[in-house]
């Protein structure tokens, strides 16, 4: 969430990011209601000082024998009481209104994000490895997993409906493979704790991370008022709202392992087949929580803790740097991280890395406490994916794909299967 004070400062500067973001000039509109809302504030400390002043003066016109003049002054003082709480409670709507229109606006791009509508002006900063030379027409991965038995789309919509899979046997253990190795990396070599959170979540945490209000219809919501959670994102982030850490605390660095749900909402006729795009999947993710003057050095490191984990699965990929009209409502700037897919002949994203500066905090309202004292401070908040498991399930088989149908295991995954290098086209590992 942005500060109005900011805004108000200079407003100029803030209508010229939303509009870097495609968005018309909003400024205007903001302060209005800004002034309103002051306008409505200084009414109503005027009358409370007016109401004070009367309550003072309502016992000595009692002594002095004026009759006439304390109950004028005691009718002025309940007058001024009515009015009071009629300009608070205006005052308070004012204000909701005025943090509501606040809410739906996304974060300002950073300075060096480039100017882009859409993912065609992503600017690609780095790239690693070698796309497979393959002798064969590679086949995508819902055409592997099927056919080794291992990948099960009917079930899962007999199940479920669309958008959901069954994994079974070697594929299944693959799957998991990947997820501990995620984690373990992240922990053994990247420094991050690892966390173990619900999936479950109140209003406030999805809102403090920018989900709701505006992308209520992107996820799933109980009964009686839970939110499935769209990754862990949002456990981690929110693990410091309402809190006021002391900043030799910071940098957090969390990782977890979670159940991932999305309604998917305007993706009708994307991805439909295979599992790229499901309702539920699985996330290895990364939270940073960060002093405002480091948030850029973290941001570089997640990326590198992301790009990491793809190299020593030998995955071929690259990383780009996302434009301001393809990036997220509340990222300041953002890599992702495209792993390369034959059976689409194409790189696809499997991370995203993103800085959100005090976006979320705002929302949060977490603080740290300056080393040396002085005035608290909002943190900086940063979020990865480290990684997507589904999808780095199908950058492995695409990519180890052989002629016979049979799929090479990475070998950094051998440990964790036993020590079996590969899955047979009948879908055993060997």
């Amino acid at each position: 969430m942005h500060d109005i004070r900011t805004i108000r400062e200079n407003p100029d500067a803030f209508d010229a990011a939303m509009a870097r973001r495609g968005l018309a000039p909003v400024s205007s509109s903001l302060l209005k209601r800004d002034a309103a809302r002051r306008g409505l504030v200084t009414k109503a400390e005027a009358a409370l000082a007016e109401r004070n002043a009367a309550s003072k003066q309502v016992g000595a016109a009692r002594a002095a024998g004026d009759e006439a003049e304390f109950e004028r002054l005691r009718a002025l003082v309940a007058d001024k009481k009515a009015e009071i709480a009629a300009l608070e409670a205006e005052a308070a709507q004012a204000d909701a209104a005025l943090r509501e229109a606040l809410m739906v606006l996304p974060n300002l791009p950073l300075p060096d994000v480039p100017d882009g509508k859409d993912e065609a002006d992503n600017v690609e900063v780095r790239k690693w490895g070698e796309p497979p030379a393959l002798d064969f027409a590679p086949k995508e991965h819902w055409e592997l997993g099927e056919a080794m038995g291992g990948m099960d789309f009917e079930t899962a919509a007999k199940l479920s409906g669309a958008r959901f899979m069954v994994l079974s046997g070697a594929l299944a253990r693959l799957h998991r493979a990947l997820a501990q190795f995620m984690l373990d990396r992240n922990v053994d070599v990247n420094g991050l704790v690892e966390h173990w959170t619900p999936v479950l979540v109140r209003d406030e945490a999805m809102v403090g991370t920018g989900q709701l209000p505006k992308f209520a219809e992107d996820s799933y919501r109980t009964t009686n008022g839970w939110w499935l959670i769209p990754t862990s994102e949002v456990t981690l982030t929110n693990m410091v709202a309402g809190e006021t850490v002391d900043a030799a605390t910071l940098p957090r660095r969390y990782t977890a392992h979670s159940q991932c749900f999305r309604s998917e909402a305007g993706s009708a006729g994307k991805d439909t087949r295979g599992m790229l795009r499901q309702h539920q999947f699985e996330k290895v993710e990364m939270v940073t929580i960060s002093h405002p003057d480091t948030s850029g050095d973290e941001l570089e490191r997640m990326r590198g803790c992301a790009e990491g984990i793809l190299e020593a699965l030998d995955l071929p990929y690259r990383t780009v740097v996302l434009c301001t009209g393809d990036m997220g409502f509340g990222a300041r700037k953002t890599y992702d991280l495209e792993v390369w897919l034959p059976g689409q002949d194409a790189y696809r994203e499997i991370s995203s890395c993103s800085v959100c500066g005090d976006f979320q905090a705002r929302r949060m309202n977490a603080r740290f406490k300056p080393e040396g004292g002085g005035k608290p401070g909002f943190v900086h908040t940063l979020n990865g994916s480290g990684l997507a498991v589904g999808r780095c399930l199908i950058a492995v088989m695409e990519n180890g794909q052989r002629a016979d149908g049979s799929i090479a295991i990475p070998e950094a995954l051998h440990g964790y299967l036993g020590g079996k290098s590969s899955i047979g086209a009948d879908g055993a590992l060997t």
